[in-house]
């Protein structure tokens, strides 16, 4: 990969804990995201919600040079229903989001954040791999050819394997704009046949250590994503 590609997609994989969490920050978030905050039941997911948003708001307005308490979010149209719950953009005047906008996603899982930023629509996903009886559970929700390869693995790898699948599904899904309101086993997302993934659409794993899976999707990428990978918001 080219770490000069201005195509590349910018990814950022973070410890959540380690994010300046304090009040400043907490103030420069909006009403919504208090709002969403507040509906978590364990302090610990309400932590690692806050710190993805925080951190988020620091890397767009560093993108674009502007505070992060002065960025404002929206919903564009989704692509099942055309309800405004589709990919969240950037809101700016009535003509559109701030000159220079990029395209971003934003997920957090096990205690870990992933934002991509891309010239495109992008989707990334980061999740713990699960226990080993979640995986036959779940697995019954794949693409059939999905839940052949999965059989063929080795039960031990099974939460392994799972993950990365399940990343790379959410990360597409959450690109188009649609998430999970489109059925897990509407698309293949295996790794036997490439061929069969979703036309005009590139997705890749991410390294995300032993005990987590990651993806990133790019619309009109090639046969795989290239991106830029940070684990700091220094």
């Amino acid at each position: 990969m080219n770490a000069q590609d201005p195509g590349a997609v910018e990814l950022w994989l973070l410890e959540a804990a380690a994010v300046p969490v304090g009040p400043a920050e907490l103030d420069g978030l909006d009403e919504e995201e208090h709002r969403r905050a507040g509906r978590f039941v364990r302090d610990a997911d309400r932590a690692v919600y806050l710190a993805a948003h925080v951190a988020l708001r620091h890397v767009l307005g560093r993108r674009l040079g502007l505070a992060p308490a002065a960025l404002a979010f929206a919903r564009e149209p989704c692509p099942g229903c055309a309800e405004p719950h589709g990919r969240p953009r950037l809101a700016g005047d009535p003509a559109g989001a701030p000159a220079g906008a990029p395209h971003f996603s934003l997920s957090h899982g096990g205690g870990r954040v992933l934002i991509g930023l891309a010239d495109a629509p992008v989707g990334v996903d980061v999740e713990p791999l699960p226990a080993a009886d979640s995986v036959e559970v779940l697995a019954t929700t794949l693409h059939p050819a999905e839940q052949a390869e999965l059989a063929g693995v080795r039960p031990g790898d099974r939460p392994g394997a799972f993950a990365r699948l399940w990343t790379r599904k959410e990360a597409y899904l959450k690109g188009l704009g649609i998430g999970l309101g489109r059925p897990p086993a509407a698309d293949y997302l295996g790794t036997a046949e490439p061929a069969r993934r979703p036309a005009g659409w590139a997705v890749t794993d991410v390294p995300a250590g032993p005990r987590h899976a990651a993806a990133v999707a790019l619309a009109g990428g090639g046969a795989a994503v290239e991106y830029r990978l940070r684990h700091s918001l220094g």
